[in-house]
């Protein structure tokens, strides 16, 4: 008879995305950063292998995007953009994002990150059709392993089986379905049996990140923009990961040569140095919601922060920082090294299933035989940070300022660490 279970104390904070009991206890406390470099409260000096959460592109506490929030802050925090408000950093950032975009003549949604942007453009993707008088066009489709945030609709559109279990019902957003990573074919054969006529939107990463980091097949990404062209589907990029130069272009749909509808961002527009995203949205979506008539729709999208000034004005500044020290071409030279490196990695090292790489991302797969997890903990005993992904993968994406040492460095740690395995 099992007794009383113990209930586990520790800090207030609630920490995310955490098996607590496995935790507790072993957190690290990261109380500074610099450059490619953390450091813990206890001491520790460690290399961002993940740059956080693929968002550190600029490596760390960056003067330049200290001294833009301390003069925006001191001139006007924010101010909301609701109706006939607006703030002067949100219109100057959006003309900039726009001048940047693959997306030719865009309008900008600003919210608070890549939730938030995915949620926006699922609901405008319905609200699209909705508006066009094709009401039966409200199906979600996305690609199995994919991760499009937490909030409701990412929750929905999930491809990651334990980011959609637990809350009751299949979807928390009615209406949404999923097709096998790399098959075009299923793709079709789901529009097929739905009913091209029920479905309003594909969702993809170009490159999927906590799936494991999964570069597209060739020629996969063309096929799907032909598909939605034809089936008249709406095609959304979510490049929360890949955008502001992770592969090695500002965009990966212009790496990949992909015409999509929207693109969500978030995480590279600001470096993670404040919670900024948005969507870029084409103008036969657009258009309708500013025809000059009495009678033109609302799209009923808004948060308390979307185009929060102060956030704003980093973005523009971490744009600043990424051209002047050309860290987008930068990314496409790491992008060669790493290659080379993983490859050799997988040769040499039997405890290697599968390497990959798509612009400066890399995944490397480790047999059953050994958990990610006990490498990712061995690495961080060298001094490396990377991070176990779907599939017992291990994230390769440091800042854009790593040096070819560093990064070395890096691989030949997880090489090391995996030989102690192999041996062990």
């Amino acid at each position: 008879m099992s007794g009383t279970p113990t209930i586990l104390d520790g800090p207030a904070l609630w920490p995310a995305q955490a098996h607590l009991p496995s935790v507790l206890g072993r957190q690290l406390v990261i109380e500074r950063g610099e450059g490619s470099y953390l450091h813990t409260a206890d001491g520790q000096r460690l290399f961002d292998g993940t740059a956080g959460l693929w968002h550190a592109n600029i490596g760390h506490s960056h003067p330049a995007l200290a001294e833009a929030a301390r003069a925006q802050m001191l001139t006007l925090e924010t101010y909301h953009i609701f109706a006939r408000f607006v703030n002067d950093q949100a219109i100057s950032l959006a003309e900039r994002l726009a001048s940047l975009s693959p997306i030719p003549d865009p309008k900008v949604i600003l919210n608070s990150g890549g939730s938030d942007a995915i949620d926006v453009a699922c609901k405008l993707a319905r609200r699209h059709w909705q508006r066009d008088g094709r009401p039966g066009k409200t199906v979600i489709i996305s690609r199995e392993h994919a991760y499009h945030g937490l909030h409701a609709y990412g929750t929905s559109i999930a491809g990651l089986e334990f980011n959609r279990e637990g809350y009751g019902t299949e979807s928390l957003v009615p209406e949404t379905a999923r097709v096998p990573v790399h098959d075009a074919d299923a793709l079709a054969k789901t529009i097929a049996d739905l009913g091209a006529e029920r479905v309003a939107a594909f969702v993809t990463e170009p490159v999927q990140g906590t799936g494991g980091v999964n570069p597209p097949e060739p020629g996969y990404l063309a096929a799907v923009e032909q598909l939605c062209r034809e089936n008249d589907i709406l095609l959304v990029l979510d490049e929360v990961i890949t955008g502001f130069g992770r592969t090695g272009t500002m965009f990966a749909a212009e790496r990949y040569g992909v015409r999509p509808d929207m693109i969500t961002f978030a995480k590279g527009v600001t470096s993670g140095y404040a919670p900024l995203g948005g969507v870029l949205v084409a103008p036969r979506i657009w258009q309708p919601f500013y025809v000059d008539d009495p009678s033109t729709p609302i799209f009923r999208h808004g948060a308390t922060y979307a185009g929060h000034a102060t956030a704003c004005a980093v973005a523009q500044a971490n744009i600043d920082v990424l051209e002047a020290d050309g860290l987008v071409p930068r990314a496409a030279e790491l992008e060669t090294l790493l290659g080379t490196r993983l490859a050799q990695l997988a040769a040499d090292r039997p405890s290697v299933a599968d390497v990959r790489v798509g612009g400066f991302l890399g995944g490397v797969t480790v047999v059953d035989e050994i958990k990610a997890e006990d490498v990712v903990d061995g690495l961080l005993d060298l001094g490396f940070v990377s991070r176990p992904l779907r599939g017992n993968n291990l994230q390769i994406s440091p800042p854009f300022i790593t040096t070819d040492a560093e990064l070395v460095a890096f691989v030949d740690a997880i090489d090391h660490v995996l030989a102690e395995k192999e041996a062990g």
